[in-house]
């Protein structure tokens, strides 16, 4: 007697688990897009239409206009990409460096400093925000933008991926390299480097997704528009010169986020083929 492969045992129970995994997914998106989309609506209407949903209302940009215009914005987007930048050229630099040090390199006391770099990703960064401040006040740095980025310069979350990736490289690419004439930091920079470049440009992606995003530090390190960044500057806005008009506060809130959403609704298959490749290694 055939058996015929559509009725398989077990067959029927795998396609209604991904039936509920496929309606769990979309549910989730649409509790996470329903915010947004009501704040792209509200930033494109008026006060009145904000609140009633009529479709036919006619679409206005003067909400974006007036936000612009009622707080130095244009400021805010340069020292945040001054600060993003700045923190994700120090953390890839300082973090191959490193990585390749433990990766390669047998040293005294090197699993003593491995354990210290490991202890770090245990430390909320909330809780040294009092001994950041004093080292800020000694160096004479408060209300810069470097004093924002400072404190995240060494990144023990790059270090530790980028040391996983290194390690799991074949060892005798290094060697080959050696044989050609290559020094350390050329071994680096044409073996390591390109082969971790998924790992990279993963890591770089939730980098500046997260000090973009960042708010309490740079909070409280800052004083002036000189070095506040958008986050900050959202919330200044928010509390002082739009009150209670939601139509402003969307629309604040969507220059803020817009940047990001746009990266990554363009860079969206770079971005998850990164992770992809940087988690098989």
């Amino acid at each position: 007697m055939s058996t015929d492969v559509n009725t398989l045992p077990g067959q029927s129970g795998f396609r209604l688990g991904r039936t509920l995994e496929t309606v769990g997914a979309w549910l989730l998106g649409l509790l996470w897009l329903l915010p947004l989309l009501y704040a792209l609506w509200a930033s494109v209407h008026t006060r009145e239409a904000a609140t009633t949903f009529d479709l036919t209302a006619p679409l206005t940009f003067d909400n974006f206009v007036s936000v612009w215009t009622g707080a130095p914005f244009g400021r805010y987007y340069i020292n945040t990409i001054l600060l993003v930048s700045g923190i994700l050229v120090g953390q890839l630099v300082l973090g191959v460096l490193a990585a390749y040090a433990f990766a390669r390199f047998r040293f005294v006391g090197s699993n003593i400093a491995f354990a210290l770099v490991l202890i770090q990703l245990m430390i909320a960064p909330d809780i040294l925000i009092s001994e950041n401040y004093a080292t800020m006040a000694s160096l004479q740095l408060v209300d810069t933008i470097p004093a924002i980025g400072l404190p995240y310069i060494a990144s023990a979350f790059g270090i530790f991926l980028l040391r996983q990736t290194f390690k799991s490289m074949p060892i005798e690419l290094d060697e080959a390299a050696e044989i050609e004439g290559a020094g350390r930091l050329g071994r680096l920079w044409r073996v390591y480097v390109p082969l971790a470049k998924p790992t990279l440009v993963a890591y770089g992606l939730v980098s500046v997704s997260t000090h973009w995003n960042n708010f309490l530090w740079p909070l409280v390190i800052t004083n002036s528009v000189n070095a506040r960044p958008l986050t900050v500057g959202l919330a200044v806005y928010n509390g002082t010169e739009s009150g209670i008009d939601w139509t402003l506060l969307s629309a604040a809130t969507i220059l803020v986020v817009a940047p990001l959403l746009i990266a990554f609704l363009i860079f969206q298959r770079q971005f998850v083929q990164s992770f992809m490749r940087a988690g098989i290694r």
